[in-house]
């Protein structure tokens, strides 16, 4: 059986997030929110690493993750 629980939100937040989720459930909506949210995050991090490294530097670092994974065990 799922547990509940409540959020107490301002009414305009709750009547604005009610039009964009339709009929889907609210914890479906949610964790959608959540999700989206985190990927956006990782994209515009990724974005602005890519700014701050040359080419030569992305290309050290993918031969040194290339030369660890191939030096890796776990025994």
């Amino acid at each position: 059986m799922k547990r509940y629980a409540t959020i107490s939100v301002p009414v305009e937040v709750k009547e604005a997030l009610e039009k964009a989720k339709g009929a889907e459930e609210w914890g479906d909506f949610l964790l959608k929110l959540y999700s989206e949210v985190e990927r956006l995050k990782g994209e515009r991090a990724f974005r602005q690493l890519a700014e701050l490294l040359s080419l030569s530097d992305l290309e050290g670092i993918a031969e040194s993750s290339r030369r660890f994974r191939e030096g890796f065990s776990l025994g």
